[in-house]
């Protein structure tokens, strides 16, 4: 228990200390307990000082997440550790109509659209560590029903061949933001001028959500380089190389690339492991729907013995970053994918019954703060997994009881034998105690 209040102390300038308390007392109990993380369950494992009303009161005020997950994030990273951005969304379920924020949003685990809640996530992913540290998170707005025309729709008008008469050529620098992408630009702002003390960052990466021209300007007006994925089926081309023809524009686009075929000039890496061959091609090349040039790596893969073939492509827009780095960073992105699964498994993602939208705010940054505080105490510690450091607070909450019971000079208060089998009841990977 002293672990937890050694590191929520740190807080104490950032937060009131009755909200402090009651962080404490919350995290305390979200550590020991079993069964769903709800506001009821919390206060039964609260003990003292912890009632119903005073998790609710908790749960209803407006608290700067992102400074508290920094300051929890920032005594794990060294300044000398390569950091960067990364981002994704993630979507819980939840049924009824008065949450705030419900609505219909595709859930990667149904491969379909699912009537819940969906939160944006920033993470700050130390390369070197290979872990991930969840710093912003906000919810997304659901997506408003468009309005059905009560007339048919008309068959939309086959124009002829060739340029339209009177129009004008594209700037492709100018985008139009979705207001996902707005809101996700307006995070990265946030998180900038949060660690811009310690930490500049320059890469951000996302999944292939991001991989068009809309979402490559967004990350370049925020000060970053961007590393996405294009579909497998993006129309590429070389750069033109060859000579001024003397009439017109400069020619800019040259031949187009085909992935399973690219030249073994651009060949970085091969290997073959059981009978899987991997070629890697590094090589920059244009779009027609990018305004920038880009630092494509293409990752080959063949079955010898089948002859099935497959490729993925990864892309930066920063043209100097090497394709190793950009396979490394782009498969880090996975870590905050455990944020995700950690917030629901354990800290009660999808458990909370609140409905107003400070408390569901309050309960999914919760959710994550404890992944960042949990991660901290596993690295504090010679416990292994999230698993074994609950049942090791269980078996704490469970000791503190009993010995509530016992004569104040009992024998069994200076032994450590009821400690060592209390705390090993549930682990998964066995006790290791102090010498």
């Amino acid at each position: 228990m002293e672990a937890i209040q050694t590191l929520l102390l740190n807080l104490s300038s950032n937060i009131d200390s009755t909200t402090l308390r009651q962080l404490n007392i919350i995290c305390t109990s979200m550590l020991s307990m079993t069964g769903r993380v709800t506001m009821l369950g919390i206060s039964r494992w609260a003990g003292k000082g912890g009632s119903y009303r005073t998790i609710q009161r908790f749960f209803q005020k407006i608290i700067c997440w992102e400074k508290l997950n920094w300051i929890i994030a920032q005594k794990k990273i060294n300044k000398m550790d390569v950091i960067i951005f990364a981002g994704d969304a993630t979507t819980i379920t939840k049924s009824g109509k008065c949450t705030s924020g419900i609505g219909r949003f595709f859930s990667s685990i149904y491969s379909t659209t699912v009537k819940g809640l969906s939160f944006q996530c920033i993470s700050l992913i130390n390369v070197t560590t290979k872990s991930s540290w969840p710093l912003l998170i906000e919810q997304i707005a659901p997506k408003e029903k468009s309005e059905t025309n009560k007339t048919k729709d008309k068959a939309p008008v086959k124009r002829g061949k060739g340029r339209p008469k009177g129009s004008k050529n594209k700037n492709k620098d100018i985008v139009e933001l979705k207001a996902e992408m707005i809101q996700l630009k307006g995070m990265i702002s946030k998180i900038k001028t949060l660690i811009s003390n310690v930490l500049t960052p320059v890469y951000f990466v996302y999944d292939g959500a991001l991989g068009n021209n809309a979402g490559a300007q967004m990350v370049i007006q925020s000060g970053l380089h961007l590393i996405s994925k294009l579909k497998y089926n993006s129309a590429l081309f070389l750069p033109w190389d060859g000579e001024y023809s003397g009439k017109g524009a400069p020619r800019k686009y040259g031949s187009g690339l085909n992935c399973r075929a690219i030249d073994n000039k651009y060949l970085v890496f091969e290997s073959t492991e059981d009978g899987i061959l991997t070629r890697t091609f590094q090589l920059q090349v244009l779009s027609k729907s990018f305004a920038n040039m880009l630092n494509i790596t293409v990752i080959f893969k063949k079955n010898v013995s089948t002859g099935k073939e497959r490729h993925i492509i990864l892309f930066s827009t920063d043209l100097s970053l090497a394709w190793n780095s950009i396979v490394e960073y782009y498969s880090l992105r996975f870590q905050i994918e455990f944020n995700f699964r950690d917030a629901k498994q354990f800290w009660g993602l999808e458990d909370f019954m609140v409905i107003k939208q400070v408390c569901v705010t309050n309960a999914a940054n919760i959710a994550f703060f404890m992944v960042n505080l949990s991660q901290s105490l596993l690295l504090d510690s010679q416990i292994e997994s999230i698993n074994d450091l609950k049942t090791n607070y269980h078996g704490m909450r469970y000791i503190e009881e009993i010995l509530k019971w016992l004569p104040k000079n009992s024998d069994i208060i200076k032994s450590n034998v009821l400690n060592e089998h209390i705390l090993a009841l549930g682990r998964i990977h066995p006790l290791q105690m102090a010498a």
